[in-house]
């Protein structure tokens, strides 16, 4: 081993691919050990895991499971360590062993970051804001994702001078198109996924309250039938089967999992990206959407539209829950496609400048920074 590597401790929850990919590309640079709470979780389709584990040592915990993804494992603390390592990051305060291992490193007087994907102020209860504010001003440095993560982190006690922000991402720089895709091209990826319309909404998420696929099907009632809407994320809950046919909405389709080759025919041939969500502490799928060149609608509660997307620049941010505005602002893209394709070329530029590989160079950099100081 290069002892002039600085050796790395990341604790996270389960083997989701974009940490996978992020954890090849930093181990490259680093020596880098990640711990796992959980070998999976009850809410994902299991070829959506990624277990080619190159370039860092993968351990799973043992623990005792409970609910769909949760896990708390007490063998964490052998791990937790000064002397183990140089650098050890807690991937979150929320999960039983993440507040566990956060305990345990306080009480041993041992520095650690908090990564934080992002966050959003809310009006908490005394108890949850005291109980939040205990775990993320525990830390020593924090890793955040934007301004809007900053704001967040501050509010619960993170101090300003230690808080490193970072390009969060779950793109690779090959994922990143070269070009938007050309009307031709969309029309042949129409044809091979059966998209018998002349223009493609997509969605991608789980369908759950939460995803606000509801507000997007509202906002469809009064669309021609040659604008279709493509929501992937699985089997459709009972309630989103009624909405659909209660709204006669034989222009809207639910698709089950895709494999994400499969899911980038989607993102090609499609016009328009809408996550009308009520709640995303990032939102990953803007990040993809605009790697694909697709002017994107969202939410202001969604931590990614806010730090991506300018109004009428690459797409638009609406006020969640607002199926009115979100109709207008589908509709003002859909009919401009001059203006569509200039919102397509400046969501590529944008994003790359986050890929995976750009977010391991980052963190790299802010490693080496914290090891100097320290």
């Amino acid at each position: 081993m290069d002892r002039k590597k600085p050796r790395v401790l990341f604790l996270v929850n389960i083997p989701s691919p974009y940490r996978v990919n992020f954890f090849k590309e930093l181990g490259k640079s680093c020596e880098l050990t990640v711990l796992f709470e959980r070998e999976t979780s009850q809410e994902r389709d299991m070829s959506w895991y990624d277990n080619d584990f190159n370039n860092f040592k993968a351990i799973f915990l043992n623990g005792v499971k409970f609910k769909k993804n949760m896990a708390i494992c007490f063998n964490v603390a052998s791990y937790l360590k000064k002397e183990l390592f140089d650098i050890i990051i807690v991937g979150g305060y929320s999960t039983p062993t993440g507040m566990l291992a956060i305990k345990i490193l306080k009480q041993r007087k041992i520095p650690f970051i908090l990564n934080t994907d992002g966050g959003l102020i809310k009006d908490d209860t005394k108890i949850k804001y005291a109980i939040k504010k205990y775990f993320i001003s525990s830390a020593t440095y924090w890793l955040c994702t934007g301004e809007e993560t900053k704001k967040y982190l501050l509010y619960y006690g993170a101090h300003e001078k230690n808080i490193f922000t970072y390009p969060f991402t779950s793109i690779l720089e090959k994922d990143v198109l070269k070009n938007i895709t050309k009307k031709n091209m969309k029309n042949e990826l129409k044809q091979q996924l059966n998209i018998s319309e002349d223009k493609c909404i997509l969605s991608v998420g789980r369908f759950i309250h939460q995803k606000g696929f509801d507000v997007l099907l509202e906002s469809c009632r009064a669309f021609p039938k040659n604008i279709g809407v493509y929501i992937i994320g699985g089997e459709p809950t009972e309630e989103y089967i009624r909405l659909k046919k209660e709204m006669d909405l034989t222009n809207v389709h639910f698709i089950n999992f895709k494999s994400k080759d499969e899911l980038i025919k989607y993102y090609k041939a499609s016009d328009l990206f809408v996550l009308p969500t009520r709640g995303d502490v990032w939102g990953l799928v803007i990040n993809e959407a605009m790697a694909h060149g697709l002017p994107v609608i969202t939410t202001d509660q969604c931590v990614a539209g806010i730090e991506l997307i300018n109004n009428d620049e690459n797409g638009f941010i609406i006020p969640a829950n607002d199926s009115g505005i979100l109709k207008r602002r589908i509709v003002e893209i859909l009919e401009n496609e001059i203006n569509a394709e200039k919102m397509s070329i400046e969501n590529l530029k944008k994003i790359k400048g986050y890929t995976i590989e750009k977010m391991a160079v980052k963190h790299i950099n802010i490693f080496k920074s914290i090891v100097n100081k320290g």
